[in-house]
């Protein structure tokens, strides 16, 4: 780097091994935006070099460039010009960031950037080694790499940013190994276990780093354990590459077992300590590096730092941290523990248990490794000895050790110090409950704001700015888990070209979503792995098998179902795989799965390929949710005979003694049913009837149009597999359902088609309950439709099938629709006695649904044929009936038709208020033609309250929800608004 100093550049210095600052003397600059510091970067490593303007523009911006790429570089430079070189006169040439022909150049001393310094130190160690100074070169490495203060250049945006920062971090990284390496040539062996180690893990694929870590552990008379590190090499590299060892790591794998004395040969051993001057005690420093760009989980720091600063009496403080993997442990353990270290100034121990792989680490070896840490190189042999050893060093001390990624608690028991004054941070994918006074704490994904934070500090903020939806798209289908928000962001960050919302297209494909969780050595799917590698087989049967359903969570009874077994050995393997942070329990006998960990186990049923065990499972859950709904049924709508005409269940299904039980039951397992309904009608024809019959169950019984999208998805998948096996019974239903979907959503011409399919599917001849019910639906279209003269022969029809299967509710519902299509035909006096028929023996037969729907048609029947104010005694009694029931869609039809009587009685505030809580209704559920009456009825009254603008404003939206229905009641609201002769305002925004 050029020499060219003034008084203002040799006060500078610039830190780029880490976040990217600078310095005037002691005090810190304000380097501006990341693309301002991105301009800086470029300039610092060119090493006094000039840098062209297109260089500039293409490094921070790649193949994204803005319009004005130019003139935001200029204002940049400017800006940095102010800060380098604040003192500078107007218009006086910088002497610091200098123009050179079609760029720019920084002329600074080369010692201002640690960088440079760091390269100056590497080059005389290298140069100190030549001339035998091994501990000189090897102290030199240290100073050098003590210059790093995390990862290099975090948050700075660009391909030039992006492309230097992996440069960094491998020189880096090559020169830990080099200082390994040089340990090992003077004696060190020993004191460079833990970091052979940490580096490894961190870098599984780096042969040399095992094949020092082997030299280090054989020197240390650790033989099985450096035949072991070989092993477990060969494994990963046969496994991730399909490669066996290189040259290097298989000799001296060959070495150490045929013993070649050369190996023990340290070339510079160092001095021994004087007998009678032991070497001062070096506090242990063993913390891995704290992430720079850690964000959220704020009130969850304090907290641990609160516990564990807050040690008193005689007992040690022990905090374990659980959760699954890939949700933080362990960078929130590492990150409080550094800000703790001025807490416990005797140091801070570090070990990774491997408690989630297959070879967990042996506490003995670790106790090694800890007393040789604390100044006892000569451990003991045996466990115990080494234990109490141990807790005596740490008796009159305040230290912290932190014991990662633990197996359980059999493996940290001999790790805990005796005393207080220690404090003890533990991670472990499992809850760790047995461990005496343990402060226990669960790790959860992060929260939306977390994720996003996160998100942005890798890849920009400026990116995640431009694309707000599609960043949060990303960061939910990563299930806000930080392992997962890390990949893709990094995954973003080195593809330029990648914009947010091509990100999120990828991972929206769930089927691959695992597949692009992955970048390099780290993976999603790896990580949930090791979890799922230390269940027992009849938990990892269990974790498999309750993924089969996309529910939201699963109930006790639902899970045993899926397991074939009592609700009580369900609850054993839920609870088991709960304490292993593979299912969730949120309430005490209801389960969950993270999304991602529901994923890998939905993967682990595909590449076990035993769909005969998995339809098995979802049909004994058909089969209980469709028993459990007739019971529903049962008490809901006593006496419907649609439960009795479905397929028999094996199952007697929840007890739900009352309506309002089966309500809160049917409210509570809406998305499992909808859930199980999806998974079973794909392709397999045992499970797609009992699927059906699910969704015949649900037509008649729940009320909620957010999940009409995903019925209909069904009803359409279902369709095609009865097509495919050419079951006409299953079809019937299918059609049946499909035209009742068509129907609420007011398309009546596709409900018309579907329905008359399915009776065209089924025999007339043979009365069936479905036969009369498609039948009393097609007519309810056809009355909608004004066409009442087609309607009332399926009435009929309908009618005289309900009484030869002796249904008496069914007959008086149909009497009361009879009415409606007698109203439509001028037939009052038919339609009168018909309405008042059906309402007769509702109320004789005490079934209160039926009573509700009877006297709902009687107050439509009797407004139409001029008995207003008795119209209205019905509707008002209906509509407390419905309210009682929870029976929001009939609450808002009977409030619209009230609103309709009190308009004709001119109580018009009454009717206002009557068909604005109808219509509130009816767009929360979405009820097309509900709206459309409450709007009319709404606008008609308004008008004679002296609001004509609004009054007109809701007849238009009702003139266009009936023009869009093609249904009679749109001409009446347009004579209406004609005979005002005003054209209305616009409706107001929804």
């Amino acid at each position: 780097m050029e020499l060219q100093g003034t008084r203002s550049a040799e006060a500078l210095r610039f830190q780029v091994l880490g976040p990217v600052q600078a310095w005037r003397g002691d005090a810190p600059l304000a380097l501006g935006s990341p693309q301002q510091q991105a301009v800086l970067v470029a300039l610092l490593l060119s090493e006094g070099r000039p840098v062209t303007t297109d260089d500039l523009v293409d490094g921070i911006w790649g193949d994204r460039t803005p319009p004005q790429a130019v003139a935001a570089l200029r204002t940049y430079i400017s800006r940095l010009r102010s800060v380098l070189e604040p003192n500078r006169a107007v218009r006086k040439p910088s002497e610091v960031l200098v123009s050179v022909s079609d760029g720019y150049a920084l002329r600074i001393p080369s010692e201002s950037v640690d960088l440079a310094q760091f390269e100056q130190q590497v080059t005389a160690a290298a140069n100190a080694r030549v001339e035998g100074g091994f501990r000189s070169a090897h102290d030199t490495l240290v100073a050098a790499l003590d210059l790093w203060r995390g990862r290099p250049l975090p948050g700075v945006p660009g391909p030039y940013a992006e492309a230097q920062r992996s440069r960094l971090t491998e020189r880096r990284l090559a020169i830990a190994e080099e200082r390994c390496a040089m340990a090992l040539e003077i004696g060190l062996h020993a004191d460079v276990v833990a970091e052979l180690n940490s580096l490894s893990a961190a870098h599984p694929l780096r042969e040399r780093l095992r094949e020092l870590l082997m030299l280090a552990l054989y020197r240390s008379g650790r033989q099985a354990e450096s035949l072991g590190v070989y092993a477990d090499t060969r494994k990963l590299l046969i496994e991730e590459l399909g490669v066996e060892p290189g040259t290097g790591l298989a000799a001296m794998h060959a070495r150490i077992l045929a013993g070649d004395p050369e190996l023990m040969a340290a070339l510079a051993a160092p001095a021994k300590a004087a007998v009678d001057e032991p070497a001062p005690f070096v506090p242990p420093a063993q913390l891995p590096a704290d992430v720079s760009d850690f964000s959220g989980r704020s009130k969850m720091v304090n907290e641990l730092r609160d516990v564990l600063r807050a040690g008193s009496g005689q007992a040690v403080v022990v905090t374990s941290l659980a959760g699954i993997g890939g949700v933080g442990k362990t960078t929130l353990a590492v990150h409080v523990a550094h800000s703790l270290r001025p807490d416990f100034p005797d140091g801070q121990l570090y070990v990774d248990l491997r408690g989630a792989g297959a070879s967990p680490a042996d506490p003995a070896v670790v106790l090694g490794d800890f007393l040789h840490a604390l100044g006892t190189p000569d451990a003991p042999d045996s466990l115990d000895q080494r234990a109490a050893l141990y807790r005596s060093l740490l008796a009159d001390k305040r230290m912290l050790i932190l014991l990662d990624n633990a197996r359980d608690a059999q493996q940290l028991r001999p790790l805990i110090p005796g005393v207080s004054g220690n404090a003890v941070m533990v991670t472990s994918r499992s809850r760790l409950a047995d461990i005496p006074g343990a402060h226990l704490v669960d790790i959860e994904e992060l929260t939306p704001e977390e994720a996003l934070a996160l998100f942005s500090a890798i890849v920009g903020p400026e990116r995640v700015a431009a694309e707000p939806d599609a960043a949060l798209a990303v960061v939910t289908s990563c299930g806000f888990l930080p392992l997962a928000v890390r990949i893709a962001a990094a995954r973003l960050a080195s593809r330029p070209r990648w914009s947010v919302s091509d990100l999120a297209r990828r991972l929206a494909d769930q089927r691959n979503r695992l597949q692009e969780l992955q970048l390099g050595n780290l993976a999603v799917e790896t990580t949930l792995g090791l979890g799922y590698a230390q269940l027992q087989p009849e938990e990892a049967r269990a974790f498999r098998l309750l993924s089969l359903v996309d529910s939201t969570d699963l109930p006790l009874a639902a899970a045993a179902a899926l397991l074939g077994t009592g609700e009580r050995e369900a609850e054993d393997l839920a609870e088991a795989l709960v304490e292993a942070n593979m299912l969730e329990c949120f309430t005490p006998g209801r389960y969950r799965y993270h999304d991602l960990l529901r994923l890998y186990a939905q993967r682990q049923n595909v590449k076990l390929g035993d769909t005969a065990e998995q339809q098995a499972a979802l049909l004994r859950l058909l089969d209980l949710l469709a028993a459990t709904m007739r019971n529903a049924a049962r008490v809901i709508e006593p006496d419907d005979l649609l439960a009795e005409q479905l397929h028999a269940s094996v199952s007697g299904g929840v007890p739900l003694p009352d309506s309002a039980t089966a309500r809160q039951w049917l409210r509570a397992e809406v998305s499992l049913l909808l859930s199980s309904i999806e998974a079973g009608v794909q392709e397999s024809m045992t499970l797609l009837r009992p699927a059906v019959d699910l969704v015949m169950l649900l037509r008649a019984l729940v009320e909620d149009p957010t999940f009409t999208p995903r019925v209909r998805a069904a009803l359409l998948a279902a369709s095609g597999t009865a097509e495919e096996h050419h079951d006409t019974e299953a079809l019937a239903r299918v059609r049946y359902g499909t035209g009742y979907q068509h129907q609420q959503a007011g398309e009546l011409a596709e409900a018309e088609a579907s329905l008359r399919q399915s009776l065209d599917l089924q025999s007339a001849a043979v009365p069936t309950h479905l036969y009369a019910s498609v039948s009393n639906e097609l007519a309810i279209v056809l009355i909608m439709a004004g066409r009442p003269a087609e309607a009332l022969p399926f009435y009929q029809q309908a009618h005289s099938m309900s009484r030869r299967l002796d249904a008496p509710i069914s007959e008086a519902r149909l009497l009361a629709n009879m009415a409606r299509a007698y109203v439509g035909l001028d037939r009052h006096e038919e339609a009168t006695e018909s309405a008042r028929a059906a309402v007769a023996a509702a109320r004789a037969s005490g079934n209160t649904p039926c009573l509700a729907d009877t006297l709902y048609q009687l107050g439509v029947v009797l407004r139409a044929t001029g008995s207003t104010a008795e119209a209205a005694t019905a509707l008002r009694e209906a509509h407390s009936l419905f309210e009682a029931q929870q029976y929001r869609f009939w609450e808002g039809y009977s409030l619209a038709r009230l609103a309709a009587c009190l308009l004709d009685q001119d109580e018009l505030a009454e009717a206002a208020q009557a068909a604005e809580e109808s219509l509130s209704i009816a767009q929360e559920i979405d009820a097309a033609y509900c709206q459309g009456l409450a709007n009319a009825a709404l606008g008609e009254a308004l008008l004679e309250l002296g609001q004509p603008s609004r009054g007109l404003a809701c007849l238009q939206e009702a003139l266009t929800v009936f023009t869009r229905l093609g249904v009679p009641e749109a001409q009446p609201v347009q004579d209406l608004i004609d005979s005002r002769h005003t054209e209305p305002s616009p409706p107001p925004a929804p």
